[in-house]
């Protein structure tokens, strides 16, 4: 009924949270806004407000806030040893809230520290304890009233927004509107069931339309790229696509084969930096380079097609089967000691139970969305980080999530866990390799001991780049200054002072074998090895580097400039060194280790994972890669498919076992790569004896 009530004309803005008309006027179009929360503010409840239960007042420079509140909990009767979740909730209420003579609360406090956000360090320190909170007058959809009033086949916006890909795809197809409707929306739907049918193809069909941008991975972000690249109906059109595999079920690969296969069809030419197998099969024209990596690499070994890909060196040696990374002919035994995770729920898991045999490596495998991620990080990683030191390590207020499980048993065998994950080792061009794996130390000692070194009273100190003393201070020992440019990127060149080498001249005047401190950074690996040969400590460090395949690194070079996979070995390399030692007993978890890597460095990567449970580790490796699923010991398959229809446990069992399962996309493919059992051969044996004598 008409109720005065005035109503925008529908434009697409009006649709959009990008555009302030369309937008909600709360929360900007974000969908949530941000609210001091206590359990950010109080992330241990278990402690008391003696031990610093409240988190913000334990900082060194609110000392007066400490006794202020001990002033005021002695005066309103409230214990401060007992533990923050034992307080009476009127206790905990005037502890956060209250307004008196002489005391604030904790969220007043912080809500008056709003007015100096100006300051980096203020907007960083109060940002720890806030929350994105869902809009409560949008509720998460971003948009106003008005665009939430206009209903196609009675849903909104947001409501079709928030489907899975493939349930929209349905209710494109299946929508029902008026002749009059069908006629103006014709061209729409049809463009719109195009671009949906393109994201399905290839494997997102998991994901919603209003999922953010910042939590796709790598590869999600790639492969919707590459759908919106299909639906532009490009021709004659060259398709650069660097390692579209990463993150893939194989399952998912076969789909994505596929739909560069349509691309090419269609008088494309695609070009893509790859290391699948598959991928490599399904390609008309190889071009390999090598022979190696870094300063032994940058040749083309071998440019032909497919069919001639025997003459490779050694991509085609994998291809055509002449080299291949074996089973093991044993497989550690499982047990006795086990870890049990009950009751696992967060995202898309449905009260998910696993086993993990202690000492062993486990590959947790599955679809993509089926769940991996969140099952090992937000769920198994945190709660072993809480079991183990007390806390976790999420950064909860940037929206890092924390599962829920039932139970968590089996602990008493781990001393330790550690993430080995992608993330840089660092952010800024002084950390390197050599610094990250402790081996910077040994060699400034080398150095120290130079005979001229001892002469000018040098110590390890001066051949730091990173402290006064001997580095260029015109530089500060980065070796280069930054110009800023203003309205444009700043430009970066080398210091006029020391030519970029970092180091004062009479330093650079210190050598040991014939090389200064600069001419060392700049030898890789491999060469600082030869370079060093009597130096055992210095030596064992970069050997474990070489191990993990990254003998081409720079020792200088700047960690910036490291791809996430280098990175991830860096980081194995340093457990490894760390592993020599009497570390304790760790679970190290690691999330698709093989990224960028070529079959040859998986098999010498398998090697490292060997050693690592030979000295008494666990590995729990999320992994797409069937060659290293196959040499695990243990397989826990999550499925049977992505987003709501995933979640669930679909096998679990050695990779043998796990081949025999049917409802197991990992288990279809294992069948590719493990050997034939010997019972299978023998009825096959008998099968082609019958079809001969018949």
């Amino acid at each position: 009924p008409y109720d005065g009530t005035s109503a925008p004309a529908p434009t697409p803005q009006l649709f959009s949270f990008n555009n302030p008309r369309g937008a909600c006027e709360t929360c900007n179009g974000f969908g949530a806004v941000l609210e001091y929360d206590e359990a950010l503010i109080v992330p241990y409840p278990e402690r008391t407000l003696r031990e610093g239960a409240i988190a913000p007042w334990t900082m060194p420079r609110y000392e007066n806030k400490r006794r202020a509140l001990a002033e005021f909990a002695k005066r309103e009767r409230i214990s401060l040893d007992t533990p923050w979740r034992d307080l009476p909730e009127s206790a905990r209420e005037k502890l956060l809230r209250s307004r008196q003579r002489g005391f604030v609360g904790i969220v007043p406090f912080l809500e008056g520290l709003e007015e100096k956000r100006y300051k980096q360090y203020i907007r960083v320190f109060l940002r720890q304890y806030q929350t994105a909170n869902e809009c409560r007058v949008c509720h998460g959809t971003k948009l106003k009233p008005e665009a939430l009033n206009v209903r196609v086949a009675g849903r909104h916006i947001a409501e079709v927004s928030a489907l899975p890909v493939d349930q929209l795809l349905a209710w494109l197809e299946q929508v029902k509107l008026s002749d009059f409707e069908r006629q103006v929306a014709e061209h729409i739907l049809i463009e719109a069931r195009d671009r949906v049918q393109f994201l399905c193809d290839v494997g997102l069909n998991y994901l919603s339309m209003d999922r953010a941008a910042r939590t796709l991975s790598g590869g999600e972000a790639q492969r919707i790229g590459l759908a919106n690249s299909l639906g532009s109906h490009l021709v004659d059109t060259l398709y650069v696509l660097d390692e579209p595999s990463i993150g893939l079920h194989s399952r998912d690969m076969d789909r994505l084969l596929r739909l560069l296969q349509r691309l090419r069809a269609g008088g494309n030419t695609v070009l893509v930096v790859e290391h699948d197998v598959d991928a490599i099969r399904a390609a008309d024209y190889m071009v390999e380079l090598g022979p190696a990596s870094g300063e032994q690499g940058g040749d083309l070994v071998f440019a032909g097609p497919i069919s001639r890909i025997a003459e490779s060196p050694l991509t085609g040696q994998y291809i055509t089967g002449r080299r291949s990374i074996p089973v093991p002919e044993h497989r550690r035994r499982l047990g006795p000691r086990w870890l049990t995770l009950t009751g696992a729920r967060e995202h898309n898991l449905k009260d998910v139970d696993i086993r993990i045999p202690l000492g062993t490596v486990t590959a947790v495998t599955g679809v993509s969305g089926s769940g991996k991620s969140t099952l090992v990080h937000d769920v198994l990683y945190r709660a072993l980080e809480h079991r183990i030191h007390g806390e976790h390590s999420a950064k909860m207020h940037l929206g890092e999530k924390v599962g829920s499980y039932r139970e968590l048993t089996g602990t008493e065998g781990i001393e330790n866990v550690v993430l080995i994950d992608q993330e840089p080792i660092g952010r800024s061009p002084r950390s390197n390799p050599v610094t990250y794996v402790k081996a910077f130390d040994e060699i400034r000692r080398i150095f120290a001991d130079a005979p001229l070194a001892r002469q000018r009273g040098y110590g390890a100190g001066t051949f730091s780049f990173n402290v006064k003393g001997g580095r260029c201070e015109r530089c500060e020992g980065a070796g280069y200054l930054e110009v800023e440019m203003v309205f444009m990127a700043d430009v970066f060149v080398p210091c006029d002072d020391c030519g970029g080498k970092r180091f004062r001249a009479d330093v650079l005047d210190v050598r040991v074998n014939g090389k200064n401190i600069h001419d060392v950074l700049e030898l890789t690996v491999d060469q600082a090895i030869r370079f060093f040969p009597r130096e055992e400590k210095l030596g064992q460090a970069l050997w474990q580097l070489q191990q993990v395949g990254l003998g081409y690194l720079r020792l200088g070079q700047p960690a910036t400039t490291l791809s996430g996979g280098e990175a991830q070995r860096l980081k194995v390399a340093r457990e490894l060194a760390l592993a020599t030692k009497k570390s304790g007993k760790k679970l190290y978890i690691m999330d698709e280790p093989t990224t960028g890597l070529h079959l040859e460095d998986i098999r010498k990567l398998a090697t490292v994972f060997d050693r690592l449970v030979d000295a008494g580790h666990t590995l729990v490796l999320i992994e797409h890669n069937l060659d290293v699923i196959k040499l695990a010991d243990w397989v826990i398959d999550l499925g049977p498919e992505a987003g709501i229809r995933g979640g669930e446990v679909v096998a679990m069992g050695r990779p043998e076992e796990i081949a025999q399962v049917e409802a197991s996309h990992t288990g279809h493919w294992l069948r590719t790569v493990l050997p034939e059992p010997p019972a299978t051969k023998t009825r096959r044996r008998d099968v082609d004896r019958e079809a001969r004598a018949g």
